[in-house]
């Protein structure tokens, strides 16, 4: 039976990949990825690391205005036609993307059961993030099955009525992606993040790196977050900072003008993932908005100053593995201070979000949702 994994961005891509690889080996169950195409070129680029092909990409109209109701309606249409082609068992979407928002609704609509990968966040603001937060909570009144990362994000969703035999805590997949990453140690495959691991290797410098991407970063948040850089490298002479900066024209356009020549600050395209691992393990701090660079940061011990207000991945901060400081710039500046003279430093042994073994919990869930005998354990499963 097919199980249909839909993704349109890199993260989407990324969580799917380990569920994908795990019901590769099923034998019952087959993985049939589809590519929405919200982010071209992204999500084939994160399945690379992985191997792991797309499967079909779904014919939608090209885009013009770049609204939410224009992606929306191109989406639908062609989710339909793919669902009827492929008539899959289950539709896993991710997170709480404009495209898990499409595919949720367009498997509901067929009666196909909805599988929520990365269920239960919450920060009960729908303003923050926006729109994500209402995204999400939207695809938890429709799915059949809700793959929580954290017991918290389960209770989350239990106070909500979800039914607690639709809720399995699996811990989250990203954990599993980045852990096996990690372990193929691959050299740098950009050319400026290669140049700049020996520059800081020779020179014994600390590395420092930021993303910064969602929508209510933009303007003048963000602006905040770029003084709050150049204060950190002109305070400490022996940090570089890595920027990887997001596609979207508005970001890309006011990183460069800020930080564009800045010493000891290098400006990258977007990191194919094991780039990105790479980054994060030589990291001594992370400056992000990035919900997954929360949740992938623990695996290397990495502390994290998250730049938002509030955040839906509170088992970091709880657990001391990351700091909200919002994006006012005195607070970015003296926070990143206290860690890089190693008064604030992480306190939690491992990672709050798993220990990479969600993608063989989650494939046990949907065995049951799909009232299937579990599949044979192997001989090293069974020690």
């Amino acid at each position: 039976m097919d199980v249909m994994l839909l993704a349109g961005t890199r993260p989407e891509a990324v969580k799917l990949a380990p569920l994908a690889l795990a019901l590769a080996e099923h034998p019952h169950l087959r993985p049939f990825v589809v590519h929405s195409g919200q982010h071209q070129g992204m999500v084939e680029q994160a399945l690379i690391p992985f191997g792991l092909p797309v499967d079909a990409w779904l014919d939608t109209p090209p885009r013009t205005t770049g609204t939410q109701a224009e992606l929306v309606s191109g989406l639908l249409p062609a989710l339909d036609d793919v669902l009827r082609r492929v008539a899959p068992a289950a539709v896993v979407v991710q997170g709480d993307t404009t495209t898990g928002l499409a595919g949720a609704l367009a498997a509901f609509w067929q009666g196909i059961p909805v599988v929520h990968l990365e269920a239960g966040l919450r920060t009960h603001d729908l303003a923050a993030p926006f729109p994500e937060e209402g995204t999400r909570q939207m695809i938890s009144r429709i799915a059949a099955l809700h793959l929580a990362p954290t017991p918290a994000a389960a209770a989350a969703l239990r106070t909500e009525g979800v039914p607690r035999q639709r809720i399995a805590v699996t811990g989250n997949t990203v954990v599993d992606a980045v852990i096996a990453i990690a372990e193929r140690d691959l050299p740098a495959r950009d050319t400026a993040l290669a140049l700049l691991e020996m520059e800081i290797a020779e020179a014994g410098e600390r590395l420092v790196l930021v993303t910064s991407h969602r929508r209510e970063s933009w303007g003048e948040p963000l602006s905040r977050t770029l003084a709050a850089i150049e204060l950190i490298v002109a305070e400490h002479s022996d940090v570089q900072v890595l920027f990887p900066v997001h596609p979207n024209p508005a970001v890309r356009d006011q990183v460069k003008t800020a930080l564009g020549g800045t010493p000891r600050v290098t400006i990258t395209e977007p990191l194919e993932y094991p780039d990105l691992v790479r980054a994060l393990r030589l990291a001594e701090l992370v400056l992000t908005d990035s919900g997954g660079i929360q949740e992938e940061a623990p695996t290397f011990g990495t502390p994290v100053l998250v730049l938002r207000d509030v955040t839906e991945r509170r088992e970091a901060v709880e657990a001391g593995c990351a700091w909200l400081v919002g994006t006012d710039t005195g607070l970015i500046a003296d926070t990143a201070a206290k860690v890089l003279r190693g008064d604030l430093y992480p306190t939690h042994a491992g990672n709050p979000y798993g220990d990479g073994n969600a993608a063989a919990l989650s494939v046990a869930a949907l065995e049951e949702l799909l009232d299937l005998a579990p599949a044979p354990r192997t001989a090293a499963e069974s020690r």
